[in-house]
């Protein structure tokens, strides 16, 4: 059976997106256009799922390119599998026809049911395009959150994650995040820069999370505020793989337990169990993942 992505119907649709493509420079048959890179995927779907964690929230998060094809896929843990698939045509749909995916759900809503037809679309909210300085480079798919409208707010927060990324080294490596997009990012709590090295974070918890186990980052916090009890160790119950390197459960058996409060700085190796039990919120913290080659 041919994949449904790449089905007939859809080649007129897609022609029709590279028809109404707007090239940054065009002297010429060469147009250059800004393209997304597997590391700014990254950087999206980290931002996802910290704001579905934030939430309490599953889901899968698919990023693509300006043309609908898939350039990172994560399923977060205890979210069901069909979710992938959908999340990444929320994606494609989001990027090929430029416009979130909800504006789709809406007008099927108020009566133009002949879009049901469009077999190039899949009309529902949680897809919605990645933009940079005007240009469209991708798409976000969010599936598998607690509701339809959370898919669509996830997706929503993490579009805006390139935007934040904006801060690179300059010619001797030094590297400035300006002060709005860390107060920005501290209020829903999201990556500020994602490297091969090293990564920060502006991290917030309102309430408990999970465990986790990273198998290469090592962690380094700074509590700016709230109080929370960290518990490193143990056992990890009900432990997933969600990503490489990457376990997740819903708690720790037994461990150590730490309070954590403003000032206090942690340092947990790789393949450290941590949880934050008991947090006292908004609790903020810088994050730095420190990646072990």
């Amino acid at each position: 059976m041919t994949p449904r992505f790449l089905l007939p119907a859809r080649l007129a649709a897609f022609a029709a997106c590279l028809a109404a493509g707007t090239p940054v420079l065009a002297d010429g048959p060469i147009a250059a256009r800004k393209g997304l890179t597997l590391d700014g995927a990254k950087l999206v779907a980290a931002a996802a799922s910290a704001e579905a964690r934030r939430l309490g929230a599953g889901g899968a998060i698919a990023i693509v390119d300006e043309g609908g094809n898939l350039v990172y896929l994560e399923r977060l843990e205890n979210t069901f599998p069909a979710a992938a698939i959908v999340s990444f045509e929320k994606a494609r749909t989001a990027a090929t026809f430029r416009r979130p995916t909800r504006d789709f759900e809406n007008a099927i809503a108020k009566g133009r049911t002949s879009l049901v037809a469009v077999d190039a679309m899949t009309p529902l909210q949680g897809g919605v395009p990645l933009v940079v300085d005007g240009a469209i480079v991708g798409a976000i798919g969010v599936s598998g959150a607690m509701s339809a409208q959370q898919d669509d707010d996830i997706a929503t927060v993490a579009a805006g994650a390139l935007q934040a990324a904006a801060p690179t080294a300059g010619a001797d490596g030094v590297m400035v995040i300006p002060g709005a997009d860390t107060r920005a990012g501290f209020a829903k709590g999201t990556p500020l820069y994602e490297g091969a090295a090293y990564k920060i974070h502006a991290s917030r918890r309102d309430g408990p999370g999970g465990a986790e186990i990273h198998g290469r980052d090592t962690d380094i916090f700074y509590i700016l505020e709230g109080t929370a009890t960290l518990v490193t160790g143990g056992t990890a119950v009900d432990a997933k793989t969600t990503a490489p390197d990457e376990i997740r459960a819903p708690r720790l058996e037994g461990g150590t337990s730490r309070p954590l409060a403003k000032g206090d700085i942690v340092v947990i190796p790789n393949g450290v169990s941590h949880w934050f039990k008991d947090v006292q919120g908004p609790f903020l913290y810088y994050t730095v993942k420190v990646t072990a080659k």
